[in-house]
């Protein structure tokens, strides 16, 4: 199984699907098409439904959301997207693109919505609505499996934590250094990686006392190697994750809300999220997120 990345992680490029384009080249292609003056291709799902397709970008190195299997797209998303156009009456294109480029190319109006694992955020909130989460996105703490030194979070003062640069993790681990406070404790050592699979390096090797990641990464990373790391404490406040779309397109919010309540209650949600997650999510907001106050409220952020 392949560790799995986190948003801005250093990727593997070792694979070239013939059926899909190279990273350096759709790099390349993305920049192309945002540097040129093209017709926007986002429409708002009166106009989808019209002109017969919806254009989603999605990705294809980012277990267990999205990835490739030999030459199939495999994940949580991928199979999502074949119950959406089982679900639909209008016909669903994909693009896949690197992860650098998707959400610009969306918020450029070159796709109608991304159909990939994004953590919501203060800064993506203020271009996108997000559909009802689909995953939690809160942060754990991740430990080796032999040390018996750490099981809630008062064990984490004043040890060395590794976290990734530029990351929404790392944007809220104040709220760690909070909780630690309040007992009278405090944040140790925090070092910065440019990819997780770096930062799990030195947990193995004891460099590193813990790593903070998110809740889907984390089960992943554990039940690949449950002999060399083990699930910590929750060190943050809810997190989510769910499909962006324009702020422009609230019918398509609507339906894509409309979508995933569909799947909710005819049990195929819980079943992939179980699948591809470990686990479901039964408590998750069923109503989308619009704003930075609805998200801040519903986390614990402001408290």
């Amino acid at each position: 199984m392949m560790l799995p990345m986190t948003r801005n992680a250093s990727r593997p490029t070792d694979f070239t699907p013939r059926r899909f384009l190279s990273k350096a080249l759709a790099t390349t292609l993305v920049g192309t098409l945002m540097s040129l003056s093209l017709p926007a291709l986002a429409a708002d799902l009166e106009e989808i439904q019209e002109r017969g397709y919806m254009e989603v970008a999605t990705e294809d190195n980012y277990a267990p959301f999205n990835f490739i299997e030999g030459d199939d797209a495999k994940g949580f998303n991928a199979e999502m997207l074949e119950e959406l156009r089982d679900y639909a009456d209008f016909e669903i294109r994909q693009d896949i693109l690197p992860w650098t480029g998707l959400l610009a190319a969306v918020s450029n109006d070159q796709y109608d919505m991304a159909l990939t694992g994004a953590s919501v955020s203060d800064e993506r909130l203020r271009v996108f609505n997000y559909t009802p989460p689909y995953a939690s996105a809160q942060h754990f703490a991740i430990k080796r499996a032999d040390d018996d030194s750490i099981s809630d979070v008062d064990d984490l003062s004043d040890k060395t934590v590794g976290v990734q640069a530029g990351s929404v993790l790392l944007s809220r681990l104040p709220e760690l250094e909070a909780m630690l406070e309040d007992d009278g404790g405090k944040l140790g050592e925090v070092v910065k990686y440019e990819s997780y699979p770096e930062a799990f390096a030195d947990l193995a090797n004891g460099r590193l006392d813990y790593v903070i990641d998110s809740a889907v990464p984390v089960n992943t990373l554990v039940a690949s190697k449950p002999d060399v790391f083990a699930k910590g404490p929750a060190v943050s406040g809810a997190g989510y994750v769910s499909w962006p779309i324009p702020k422009d397109s609230p019918e398509l919010l609507e339906y894509m809300t409309d979508f995933l309540k569909h799947l909710k209650e005819n049990g195929r949600l819980a079943e992939l999220q179980k699948k591809w997650f470990g686990e479901s999510f039964p408590d998750l907001p069923e109503k989308p997120l619009k704003s930075v106050e609805q998200f801040h409220e519903l986390a614990g952020l402001d408290d």
